[in-house]
C-alpha cells in the first residue's frame, strides 16, 4: 500500500470541477474533482461514505440544505468529524478512534447533494 500523498497546497487548485462522480452507496449524492483528488491521494473514501450515508440516516443533516463538514485530526491518530448548518450549529459530531488521514484538518461543504471543496463552491 502507497503512504497517502495529499498536501494542503494541492487543495489550493480546486476552483471549480469539470467531472461529477456518483457515490456508489447513495447514488442521489454526486462529488466534485476536489473531493474526488482527497479521496484518493489521502485515503479518504471512507470519508465520503460517512458525509452521503448520514444524508439519509440523519435526520438533523438531512433538514440542513447547506451543511459544513470538518474533520479534524488529533494527537495519536483520533480525530473528530462534524457538520454544522453553515451558521455554527453543530447538526452531528462522530468520533473517531482511529484515523490515517494524512492533514490536521479538512473541511467540505454539502449543498444541492454535491459534496465539494470551499474553493469549488
Amino acid at each position: 500500500m502507497t503512504k497517502p500523498t495529499l498536501t494542503s497546497d494541492a487543495l489550493s487548485q480546486f476552483t471549480g470541477t469539470e467531472n461529477w462522480y456518483r457515490h456508489g452507496l447513495v447514488r442521489t449524492v454526486t462529488y466534485t474533482d476536489g473531493a474526488q483528488y482527497v479521496a484518493g491521494h489521502g485515503g479518504a473514501y471512507w470519508l465520503l461514505d460517512i458525509i452521503a450515508i448520514a444524508q439519509r440516516h440523519e435526520k438533523a443533516v438531512n433538514a440542513e440544505p447547506f451543511q459544513v463538514w470538518k474533520l479534524t485530526v488529533r494527537e495519536k491518530s483520533m480525530g473528530t468529524l462534524t457538520c454544522e448548518d453553515g451558521n455554527g450549529k453543530e447538526v452531528y459530531r462522530q468520533e473517531l478512534e482511529y484515523t490515517d488521514f494524512p492533514l490536521p484538518e479538512i473541511t467540505f461543504y454539502f449543498t444541492d447533494n454535491v459534496i465539494l471543496l470551499p474553493g469549488e463552491y
